[in-house]
């Protein structure tokens, strides 16, 4: 039996969701405010691919402050399993109840009812996000990282909400949680995970909406600057780098040149503070020889 998804369901509207998105400060597109109100409306989990740093986790974090309920992250790596991601018995106190009960000479069927129980079992991200008794947002960051397996194993999550303790039988969710997946696209996910999600590119923002980005979260930047930061910014990531400077780096380089009184992008003020914007030195080395190139493209 599948969970009630029309029981206790959040009450938003597209008016809400854009509301919600411009008091956490996110700057998004009609696009994302569709795909974020349909992933509400619909109790569907929300698949988001694009770029690392591209801005795809902050819409779980936006989500979750919108809804004022907590963020359960599951952070996927290679070789993730259910251990990880599901549940983990609590063996030290298994042990220390079983000694006791055998100590009191109970029968082994009387120890097992008690020793695989709730209260004996670790929550990992997934459990605790379907046990939460009210509706919580359930990041599945970087799920391209994870094995094929692993991705396999959600689909029963993703489809019913529900998961399989051996133990306990068939555990399915108190309240369904708002979903999102994350994907920077390492690897091709399966069409079988795809059926069970909407969609949603996020790639990096323009010229102009990262100048919005940066006033907003930069207060007191000289408005200028900031628009030269984001057109050389735009003009940096299209000069094919190893790691294009994600949205975040944007922001501690605005910061960067506020803090040293930077008021106008000179070649200098570049090649002085690149090292905040650009992470490897093949990069900077690319984009300090076209610097003064680059700074005019800002202008």
């Amino acid at each position: 039996m599948r969970p009630a998804r029309d029981a206790h369901r959040v009450d938003t509207t597209q008016e809400f969701v854009r509301a919600g998105l411009r008091r956490a400060n996110y700057i998004a597109n009609e696009r994302t405010e569709t795909a974020v109100f349909l992933a509400l409306a619909l109790d569907k989990p929300l698949l988001i691919e694009g770029p690392a740093g591209a801005g795809k986790t902050e819409v779980a974090k936006v989500l979750a402050e919108m809804l004022e309920t907590e963020l359960i992250r599951l952070q996927c790596y290679e070789g993730l399993d259910e251990a990880r991601a599901l549940y983990e018995w609590n063996y030290q106190k298994q042990l220390l109840r079983l000694q006791a009960d055998e100590q009191e000479g109970r029968r082994w069927e009387e120890i097992s009812a008690h020793l695989f129980s709730r209260e004996y079992l670790l929550e990992r991200p997934l459990l605790k996000a379907i046990s939460a008794p009210r509706k919580v947002v359930l990041l599945i960051d970087e799920i391209d990282k994870a094995d094929e397996e692993f991705e396999a194993f959600l689909l029963e999550l993703l489809s019913d909400f529900q998961v399989t303790v051996p133990e306990l039988g068939t555990l399915r969710a108190q309240q369904v949680p708002a979903v999102v997946l994350t994907s920077n696209r390492v690897r091709e996910l399966s069409e079988a995970l795809r059926r069970r999600c909407l969609h949603l590119f996020i790639d990096f923002p323009g010229a102009e909406q990262e100048r919005r980005i940066v006033q907003l979260k930069v207060p007191g930047l000289d408005e200028k600057l900031a628009a030269e930061a984001a057109r050389f910014v735009s003009a940096v990531r299209k000069q094919g780098l190893k790691k294009p400077p994600s949205i975040a780096e944007t922001l501690d380089w605005a910061r960067a040149l506020q803090r040293l009184g930077i008021s106008e992008l000179s070649t200098d003020a570049i090649k002085a503070t690149l090292g905040v914007l650009l992470k490897h030195e093949d990069d900077r080395a690319k984009v300090e020889s076209k610097a003064g190139a680059l700074t005019g493209r800002a202008r």
